[in-house]
């Protein structure tokens, strides 16, 4: 049987889809633990406050301050069910572009800050032998092909990698994982203050630059993807007997997949007597 009030912690909850997931979860009635760098600013974002809402204020870098916040959740709601790794930011640039401290603060926040998360509350749920673990990828984790986003595609791809083999870790223990891939939603993370420009422009990279931005400029604001029916599809998903483990959310999320699929199909084809040339 389906449990009706289950616990969500929610990390990267004060802007985009982890802002909208929240204040979904709490109309609905659900009880939210929902994590930001600023409570203030996430309470204000929010805008209600209520037994049923926990704010937290988590450096997701500090496993300490991660544990703290494992733990007020235990303290006030009693159990976790539900986890969503949303916390993230993009960075753009081309692979030359990015220097090295760019790039580790991208991975610091977008792949150690989830592994951090995970770490901290998958002892709950192992404990239960239930729960449901969200992670949230980016169709840019499946499809690379964009000049000026491989850092942060980059990040993505590790998100979908670790996610894939959390299944495999947990499938017997009673705990659903199931990595969002999500393509152009309509919320603030094209807007310039949560998407990175490179510190070090190199003028050879025009593509890079065009590409950053029309994101910034042309589909900023123009997305096709409404944030509120990502939140209810999250919820959704949570009520399935036995949900999915890749989710592609959006229909340009799912034209890009299918046509990645047809590209890997066909270069396999092609070149499929060379690659078997190299057996014993």
């Amino acid at each position: 049987m389906t449990k009706i009030n289950k616990v969500w912690f929610v990390t990267g909850a004060s802007k985009g889809l982890g802002l909208t997931l929240v204040k979904r979860l709490l109309k609905d009635g659900y009880q939210v633990a929902a994590t930001s760098r600023n409570k203030s600013a996430l309470v204000d974002a929010v805008g209600s406050q209520s037994k049923n809402f926990l704010p937290l204020e988590v450096n997701l870098s500090n496993e300490a301050n991660l544990k703290e916040a494992v733990a007020s959740t235990l303290e006030h709601f009693k159990t976790i069910d539900v986890l969503v790794n949303n916390a993230g930011y993009g960075q753009g640039g081309s692979v030359e572009e990015v220097t090295d401290e760019e790039v580790r603060k991208n991975y610091e926040v977008n792949v150690f800050g989830l592994l951090n998360v995970t770490r901290a509350v998958l002892p709950v749920m192992r404990k239960n032998r239930s729960g449901h673990v969200f992670n949230i990828s980016s169709i840019g984790g499946y499809v690379s092909a964009f000049s000026g986003w491989g850092v942060y595609c980059s990040t993505k791809f590790a998100v979908s990698a670790i996610t894939e083999a959390l299944h495999t870790d947990v499938k017997d223990l009673g705990i659903n994982v199931t990595l969002i891939y999500p393509g152009y939603f309509r919320t603030n993370f094209l807007d310039k203050e949560s998407m990175m420009s490179p510190s070090n422009p190199i003028d050879d990279y025009k593509a890079s630059k065009e590409s950053m931005d029309l994101h910034k400029e042309s589909i900023n604001g123009n997305q096709p993807g409404d944030p509120e029916k990502a939140a209810q599809a999250l919820i959704k998903l949570t009520q399935e007997q036995n949900p999915p483990l890749h989710m592609f959310l959006g229909s340009d999320a799912i034209g890009m997949a299918q046509a990645k699929v047809e590209s890997f199909k066909s270069e396999i084809t092609k070149w499929k007597e060379i690659s078997e040339s190299t057996d014993f």
